[in-house]
């Protein structure tokens, strides 16, 4: 049987439904290579009576319960210490993975030493724009093709031990996204595989899972991210998902600039944009 080279963390809280897909396709997902670390957050719940279906599934390697509703960071810096895997991953609880994805990814950042994190794509491949994301493509031996970028989102990443290794946790200023940031400026390469190998955010609303189908439904049980961005409707939030798509393919930023009182400025006046455009 081959070695355990390949761990998943996914970190659960009081999504029963969506926990119940989530988790039940990435243990279905997972090869012989790989096994599936769970921690709950919250307590005793209907959550966490999902999660209790699976423990006896042969991917499903350990739970940990915490009470309170960790931050993300917390968890995760407790996996990445508790594991001695060579690839390193996290799944949501609201992400269904596709088939293959774990195999997909290893053999992505194998491709060269200079690869560090690669992702799923959190999108729709009718959102791929070749003359946007060519230009910031770069290829590897074998036919690997990387979309590179200052970060991927936390969800349906695979990063190598090495980069653990060298830049440590995660500290506790930063999110995952400004963890990748510094592991960019540190001169490993991140990004998403090409062809873009899609996961279904199922809080998405142009996903098939996404559960709220009308406007009423949506303001009804809308976002603290969209009510923030002043979105009023199912149209608007759909669009914002293609224009933040769009978006990752054209940004063109150096790492570096993201980081230390820069990075600070910048975040800054972004969330002052935004608060301004929610009042609005």
């Amino acid at each position: 049987m081959p070695n355990i080279t390949h761990d998943i963390l996914m970190i659960t809280y009081n999504r029963p439904e969506f926990t119940r897909k989530a988790l039940g396709q990435l243990l279905e997902t997972c090869d012989s290579y790989m096994r599936v670390w769970v921690w709950h957050n919250g307590g005793p719940g209907r959550t966490l009576d999902v999660v209790n279906e699976f423990r006896t599934h042969p991917k499903f390697y350990h739970l940990h319960c915490a009470r309170e509703n960790k931050a993300l960071r917390e968890p995760t810096n407790w996996f990445w210490k508790e594991s001695d895997a060579v690839f390193l991953s996290k799944v949501d609880d609201d992400c269904l993975m596709p088939r293959g994805w774990g195999k997909e990814l290893r053999e992505t950042l194998s491709a060269s030493p200079q690869l560090g994190i690669t992702a799923c794509w959190l999108y729709y491949e009718s959102d791929y724009v070749p003359e946007l994301a060519e230009k910031k493509t770069i290829r590897f031996p074998g036919g690997v093709a990387v979309m590179s970028h200052h970060h991927v989102q936390g969800s349906g990443y695979a990063m190598k031990r090495e980069v653990y290794r060298e830049l440590g946790q995660i500290k506790s200023h930063e999110s995952f996204t400004v963890y990748c940031q510094r592991v960019a400026a540190s001169g490993w390469v991140v990004g998403w595989r090409l062809p873009f190998l899609c996961l279904d955010h199922m809080d998405d609303p142009r996903s098939p899972n996404y559960p709220f189908k009308t406007d009423e439904e949506f303001l009804e049980n809308r976002s603290l991210s969209a009510a923030g961005r002043g979105i009023e409707s199912l149209h608007e939030w759909k669009e914002r998902s293609i224009r933040q798509a769009q978006t990752l393919q054209s940004e063109h930023i150096d790492p570096r600039e993201l980081l230390g009182l820069r990075g600070r400025w910048r975040r800054r006046k972004e969330r002052i944009r935004l608060i301004f455009r929610g009042r609005q």
